[in-house]
């Protein structure tokens, strides 16, 4: 990835004002695209990257860390919640289609506010619209607990993905605590929140439902009986309130109001003391158009609408991934599934949470320096393929011969695949942050990609799940043809991400 090569501040302001321009000169660019002219990544490659502010991005991660909590910890006991209620009738091909529509309903919910807040953060600040969404999250949290009728789950549901918007302004932030010579190291943080959130969620949903039944010496009261989910929703909600205090006490605002463009300055300036070199850079030649938010119809050009569009194919696949696995462990092996527990489907996924952290955060930024982030995005979308053909793999192989070591290693396998195709939100996210035409729109351009994420989310569970339910009860393909269809899916979106140019530097041209 090409870098800028660091300068005296003398030096600098000569090249930006020669940049300006020239940029200017040329009337086939927008002044939206001049802006991020003034100090592109086309320069020589940088010695001495700028260190990046790692207390700042530590505290950020927290709020992610509680999107992923919110989003991960009902999965392990979705499925069993449906089957108790009296709205399935004991047909157990229903349950996939009311607990896709839960998960699906999340989404829709989160799709029509994330854009919102995402724009709010570019005007009032980052900070508070984070500490608002947590304290959204946390409550709502709380009555999912207590609701015992699928009316009462998805309104709760809903809330928390109404609340649950704060993805697009911790991105918008990681962009800014970061520049042209870090941001890959420091994006390789990001999946580590996530990862965690991965593991405690689960964790905390699969452990901690009926502890009536599994700890039956602490939990006696009948309350615990007839509210068997609580205790999960209620540790979820109380964690989400460590990261919040830790942002209200730590986290500084990355978006600062009332400065003049002279005296602006970046939080990896003001904790590094050194001056940003990248989109976000401010600096006395910069025109008025820096330092507002950019239309919504001027943001979209091509490349960027390109961006955003893999963004969404991936995120598609991947929630179709997490909301299909949770269903095919629970599922009956006559069935189609391994019939796992709540308990071990929770330890499963939380495993891969502790794999894909560590892999994220020490092997993701040499994967790049190795292949560069085209190449390894194109990597990683192709591992989709036979993360779901191993699922097919799997169910036939249960059938014969029960939970074996063939199938254990099987799912280890595809647990590995999985975390190496994480990598992927990663390396496209890096396109987004390149692409931003000034640090005042990064926040609406991560909204419309996390929105677009939440749109394909809504469909992508109850259409995964709809199609598994469909595929058993009609024996579609020998029962596997959920698994073909995905497939055939992923081959025909595999041309997107060759269209993308081979340098960051050319995203938003």
């Amino acid at each position: 990835m090409n870098t800028i090569q660091t300068l005296p501040l003398e030096q600098q302001d000569s090249m930006i004002s020669s940049q300006f321009n020239r940029a200017s000169a040329d009337q086939d660019i927008s002044s939206d695209d001049q802006a991020l002219l003034l100090y592109s990544d086309s320069g020589s490659q940088t010695k001495r990257p700028t260190p990046l502010p790692k207390f700042q991005i530590s505290v950020l991660l927290l709020s992610g860390l509680v999107e992923a909590v919110a989003s991960q910890y009902i999965y392990p006991f979705i499925n069993q919640s449906i089957r108790e209620l009296d709205i399935t009738r004991g047909d157990e091909t229903k349950v996939g289609y009311y607990a896709g529509m839960i998960v699906s309903l999340f989404f829709a919910t989160q799709a029509m506010t994330t854009l919102q807040w995402s724009r709010a953060s570019d005007r009032v600040g980052r900070k508070p619209v984070l500490l608002l969404c947590i304290i959204g999250v946390s409550l709502s949290m709380l009555c999912f607990g207590l609701s015992r009728t699928f009316t009462t789950l998805v309104l709760s549901h809903c809330i928390t993905g109404a609340m649950n918007g704060s993805a697009g302004v911790m991105k918008s932030m990681l962009g800014e605590l970061t520049d042209s010579t870090n941001r890959a190291k420091g994006f390789a943080w990001f999946p580590l929140a996530c990862s965690l959130g991965t593991i405690l969620g689960p964790a905390i949903g699969g452990t901690l439902s009926w502890p009536q039944d599994n700890f039956p010496h602490l939990f006696t009261s009948p309350f615990w009986g007839e509210f068997p989910y609580f205790l999960p929703c209620s540790v979820a909600a109380g964690f989400s309130m460590l990261p919040f205090l830790a942002i209200l006490l730590f986290l500084k605002e990355t978006l600062p109001r009332g400065l003049t463009p002279a005296k602006a300055t970046s939080p990896v300036e003001r904790e590094t003391g050194h001056l940003e070199a990248g989109y976000g850079t401010v600096n006395r030649q910069q025109g008025p158009s820096m330092h507002t938010p950019v239309p919504l119809r001027q943001l979209l050009n091509a490349s960027r609408v390109l961006c955003i569009a893999i963004y969404g194919v991936l995120a598609t696949f991947d929630i179709i991934l997490w909301a299909l696995l949770p269903l095919f462990y629970s599922t009956p092996i006559e069935f189609g599934g391994l019939g796992f527990t709540p308990m071990i489907i929770g330890l499963c996924m939380s495993g891969f949470g502790a794999a894909n952290g560590l892999v994220q955060a020490f092997c993701f930024a040499p994967f790049v320096n190795r292949l560069g982030v085209k190449t390894l995005l194109r990597v990683c979308h192709a591992c989709f393929i036979p993360i779901f053909g191993i699922m097919a793999m799997v169910s036939w192989l249960a059938k014969l011969w029960g939970i074996s070591r063939v199938v254990w290693g099987l799912l280890a396998f595809q647990l590995l695949l999985t975390v190496v195709m994480d990598m992927s939100f990663t390396c496209i996210l890096m396109y987004i942050t390149a692409a931003a035409p000034n640090k005042h729109s990064l926040g609406a351009l991560n909204g419309l990609a996390q929105t677009t994420a939440s749109v394909v989310r809504v469909i992508g569970p109850a259409s995964a799940m709809s199609l598994f339910a469909y595929s058993i009860q009609h024996n579609f393909i020998a029962g596997y043809g959920a698994y073909f269809v995905i497939i055939l899916a992923i081959i025909a979106t595999t041309p997107l991400c060759a269209m993308l140019p081979d340098n960051l530097t050319d995203t938003n041209h």
